[in-house]
């Protein structure tokens, strides 16, 4: 027994020895996603009960047997399995689980679990934002939730975006979403350059945004619901500990794309040309010397050598851009604990644009703080300032004359002083492009204000009430000077000055009542009932004088013009007063309803419709959580809902319904006089148009969240349109806002996102997401056509906006056609247009719809990897379906002899090439059709690299010895390949502003860049 005894201590003891033997330490720090300490992490050496939690710092130490593998787990976070090896220190960033339904999400007036969602709500985190490093935050946006379609319109420093959910509601008004930052509603509104306030948000202070799409989850803002709702979340303070972030980038943008045209060889060979084809064209202005041989003009020794050869072949393109230079930098200290936090945030943005002299800075702070006064009582607020100076180049001769300027003159003389069009007999003219960027002077200074302060009070369990005031301050002014001998721009005037002070102040308050209780266990309630207020005033002036003695004072001191131009000035306020409530109810968290009411009465409206009601209801069906898929290895979540519901639209101008008066000028005794006469006329029975949305949706997640669908369908109607309307002259107005129509949107939305690899060390995830919107015009007034943009586009029942408008299109007239050619008074070579009506005359009859803007689909398709501490992302944009109205090829096809063309000209007619589009090369005088044809019309579906990501996060080893919580380093390549048959710089940018102007394309365009970035992210 005791032999046994000892054979039994024997082996214990070296069971024990052996244990010791194979037992080391490994200690780490572990952050999440935002690089934010956790602490409270679950470590467990796996297979065993040997386990430890991270401390408030994010660090553990946990000692573990040789092999080991340690699994890290949180609530909401994927568990992730490390094989610890011979590594000692292992720090782990938790990424939220994809699948993971107890995300809470911003909603109107509160917040929801995504589980409990009964809407169309998508959401974009600041770790999502930040994969795409940008200056603007609708940049950031892009392509990141379905639905929301963000078009970056201009490629100038600042960006010029336009943003649409769901297609376009309204023929006249704002089509622009409602933005609401930290609960503040912006004053819907275009400012100046055509920006829109979410522009001057700074994409570096965003925590998180959310876009709501479906009327139940934008009728809680009723009556400016109908275009959608971007919620927009900022960072607050800490609640563990000071922090110090700072975020930086360098970047180098380049013109990513060249317009081809005309080298001096080719355009002095089709000058030649053109001329003998003058006689064809206009025989009687040839046999009266009308034309003169362009030969005999070439002996300029400045731009032609002795034989008459051209010394310059000066590529304006390359003349106008530059490499240009940008940074960013971001610099925040943050504080605090479980009673109260604060937070610092500075910014500083450095923009210049590839078109040169243009240039964007930007200067912002920020303050937020959050305190715990009392157990039933916490105080909240923030304060926000930006202050953007912005350089504008000319918006038509810069963009017009890089392509437009003749090759054969320099950008400067040997001498120094300024060539031009004009210094060659015989040209269109148009200033030197490059001296335009330097001498015109167009500066844009802008101030905003966004600041709200909040109590809330805990009145009992589940009952609080939050009241809050909150404010919003545009302050903008231009400042324009062009030169006394800047041509084209200045020299009809002898100069002139100008400047347009702007101011737009809001102000709300808001309260609302939130109750939350759960009943029996299987019952959950939230009521919210409120009541809003929010005003708005807004002025302009604006103030110009011509005909300056001296270019020294600028735009600084008007009094140095001698000729004063009558200012204009405005003033406009409105108020919107609202009651709003919302109930959500789920029974077991299986059976979700909601319901939503808002009344908003506004001072724009008639008197007979000042108020009006908007509600809406949802329901939701959790069907994961029924017993016959609980606990299925396949189906990890799924969830059905449906929605219905009215929005309206208020965008009308204030007074829109009330009669007015108004300032004309009039001829008296001989003299110009101004009097004040019938303004507009008034309208009582003027109501808001409404949009009634039905929306049906499906969230579905597989193999514990490894693969997350979600898809929406549904159709948007609008009534009541709202149109500033023609009205016959004899009533002694031209127009009044009048109810005049409707329109339908309906649409497909889906978003997939799949974990493909998650090995250890090694993860990939896929992003992909896909919309599809149809528009029709379902009704007008009258059935009467409308002409917006200046008659480019129509608005038309049973066609969509947007729609463009012009002749067909058939090519040139043969030598097999000169008698048919001749009845309509044209000549082989001339273009073909088709007789629509066939009456035997080409006019306003034969024009149809020869194009859409509005893209039948687009969506982003991204790819994130993970390896050890690397990240790697890939992010492409798509878009399908939409036509371009490139205007820029008629004028730049079409005269030969006085401007450089297109390259495309070197295609024109000759009798040997006559299947062609292009009508044969003569001078402008001997007569060219200008009309709008569906020649101008191109296909703007594209494919485009959107950006290129490498990053590497420093392990903790390193980061212990510079005293760091974060470092990480990364570079960018942003707009890196573009695939399209479209001829411009860039499919995604357009020139018009009219309110259907999608896909116009004019001469002030501004290329969008390809940009090379690198940058860092630190924390300690």
């Amino acid at each position: 027994m005791k032999k046994l005894y000892f054979v039994i201590l024997f082996f214990v003891m070296m069971t024990v020895c052996s244990l010791q033997a194979q037992t080391k330490s490994v200690s780490g720090k572990i952050t999440d996603g935002t690089g934010e300490t956790m602490p409270g992490v679950n470590i467990i050496e796996k297979g065993t009960s040997n386990g430890t939690t991270s401390d408030i710092d994010g660090n553990y130490t946990l000692s573990i047997s040789d092999g080991a593998i340690l699994v890290y787990s949180f609530i909401g976070y994927t568990p992730i399995e490390r094989v610890v090896g011979t590594s000692t220190v292992i720090d782990i960033t938790m990424e939220s689980e994809m699948s993971d339904l107890s995300e809470v999400v911003v909603v109107g007036y509160g917040k929801q679990r995504k589980s409990d969602l009964t809407g169309a709500v998508g959401s974009a985190s600041a770790k999502d934002l930040q994969e795409r490093p940008t200056s603007s935050l609708p940049q950031a946006l892009s392509g990141k939730i379905a639905g929301a379609d963000v078009s970056q319109n201009s490629g100038r420093p600042g960006g010029k975006t336009q943003i649409r959910i769901r297609g376009n509601t309204s023929v006249s008004l704002n089509n622009s979403p409602l933005i609401v930052v930290d609960g503040v509603i912006l004053a819907s509104s275009t400012l100046g350059n055509n920006s829109n306030p979410i522009d001057y948000i700074n994409s570096n202070d965003i925590a998180s945004v959310e876009v709501l799409k479906d009327a139940s989850a934008t009728a809680i803002y009723g009556s400016r619901g109908a275009n959608g709702v971007i919620l927009v979340t900022t960072k607050r303070g800490s609640k563990n500990g000071g922090r110090v972030n700072y975020d930086s980038y360098y970047s180098l943008g380049k013109i990513a794309k060249k317009v081809d045209v005309l080298n001096s060889e080719q355009f002095l060979m089709i000058e030649d040309v053109a001329y003998q084809n003058a006689e064809k064209f206009d025989p009687v202005g040839w046999a009266n010397g009308k034309y003169q041989d362009p030969a005999l003009k070439r002996t300029d020794p400045l731009l032609f050598d002795a034989d008459g050869q051209p010394i310059y072949d000066t590529d304006w393109q390359d003349e106008v851009t530059q490499l240009a230079f940008s940074q960013n930098h971001q610099l925040s200290f943050t504080g605090g604990n479980e009673d109260g936090s604060f937070g610092a945030f500075l910014g500083y943005t450095g923009e210049e644009g590839i078109m040169k002299e243009s240039w964007m800075k930007r200067y912002s702070g920020r303050f937020v703080f959050d305190t715990n006064i009392k157990k039933w009582l916490k105080v909240g607020g923030s304060l926000s300032y930006n202050n953007q100076q912005e350089r504008i180049i000319h918006n038509s001769w810069v963009g017009r004359n890089m392509i437009e300027n003749i090759p054969i003159v320099p950008v400067k003389y040997p001498d120094g002083t300024w060539a031009s069009n004009l210094d060659y007999p015989g040209m269109e003219g148009g200033p030197n492009p490059v001296r335009v960027g330097q001498e015109y002077q167009n500066y844009l200074r802008t101030q905003t204000v966004i600041g709200d302060v909040f109590v809330n009070i805990d009145f009992t369990e589940g009952l609080e009430l939050r009241s809050s005031i909150g404010v919003n301050s545009i302050g903008q002014k231009t400042e324009e000077y062009a030169g006394r001998e800047l041509n084209f721009i200045g020299t009809p005037t002898n100069g002139y000055a100008s400047i347009s002070p702007n101011q737009m102040f809001s102000w709300q308050f808001e309260n609302y009542l939130t109750y939350n209780k759960k009943f029996a266990e299987i019952h959950s309630f939230t009521g919210l009932l409120g009541i809003s207020w929010q005003h708005t005033e807004s002025s302009n002036l604006y103030t110009r004088v011509n005909n300056f003695s001296d270019d020294f004072f600028s735009f600084n001191n008007l009094s140095a013009g001698s000729v004063p131009v009558l200012p204009t000035s405005s003033a406009f306020e409105e108020g919107i007063n609202s009651y709003f409530g919302r109930i959500n109810y789920g029974l077991k968290d299986k059976y979700l309803f909601t319901v939503t009411g808002r009344i908003d009465g506004s001072s724009k409206f008639g008197a007979n419709n000042r108020y009006a009601f908007f509600p809406s209801a949802a329901l939701a069906w959790r069907v994961s959580e029924e017993d016959f898929l609980i606990g299925s290895s396949v189906i990890s979540n799924l969830k059905v809902r449906t929605s219905y519901g009215e929005t309206g639209n208020s965008g009308i101008p204030a007074y829109g319904a009330l009669a007015g008066l108004g300032t004309s000028s009039y001829v008296f005794n001989q003299s110009v006089v101004t009097g004040i006469g019938k303004g507009n006329l008034a309208n009582p029975d003027l109501k808001w148009e409404r949009t009634k949305q039905i929306d049906a949706g499906i969230e579905l997640g597989l193999f514990s969240g490894r693969v997350s669908l979600e898809a929406d369908v549904y159709k948007k109607v609008t009534t009541d349109m709202l149109l500033n309307a023609p009205v016959p002259q004899s009533s002694g107005y031209a127009t009044v806002f009048r109810n005049i129509g409707s329109m339908e949107n309906k649409g497909l939305e889906i978003s997939l996102n799949t974990v493909n690899i998650d090995k250890g060390d090694f993860t990939w995830e896929t992003m992909f997401n896909i919309s599809m919107n149809r528009n029709e015009v379902t009704g007008l007034s009258g059935g009467s056509d409308i002409f917006p943009g200046g008659g480019k586009t129509i608005i038309r029942e049973g066609e969509s906006v947007n729609s463009f408008w012009g002749w067909v299109h058939l090519g040139t007239w043969g030598t097999d056609e000169e008698d048919v050619a001749a009845s309509y008074n044209w000549l082989p070579g001339d273009i073909k247009l088709k007789d629509i009506n066939e009456d035997g005359a080409i006019n306003d009859a034969d024009k149809v719809i020869i194009g859409n803007g509005l893209p039948k689909g687009y969506g982003s398709f991204i790819n994130s990897i993970y390896y050890n501490n690397f990240e790697f992302s890939l992010d492409l944009q798509f878009t399908y379906g939409n036509d371009i109205m490139y205007i820029t090829t008629r004028p730049q096809e079409n005269r030969q002899g006085i401007a450089n063309s297109l390259s495309t000209v070197l295609d024109a007619w000759t009798p040997e090439n006559q299947d062609t589009e292009i009508a044969q090369w003569r001078p402008v005088g001997a007569g060219y059709d200008n009309r709008d044809t569906d020649h101008m019309i191109q296909d703007g579906s594209f494919i485009r690299g959107r950006n290129l990501l490498l990053a590497y996060n420093f392990t903790s080893d390193i980061l212990d010895k510079m005293s760091l919580q974060k470092l990480r380093i990364y570079t960018s390549l942003q707009n890196f390949f573009l695939i399209t048959k479209y001829q411009g710089y860039d499919p995604e940018v357009q020139t018009s502003n009219a309110a259907f102007g999608q896909g116009e394309v004019n001469f002030n365009q501004y290329p969008r860049p390809r940009v090379f970035m690198v940058g860092l992210n630190v924390s300690f």
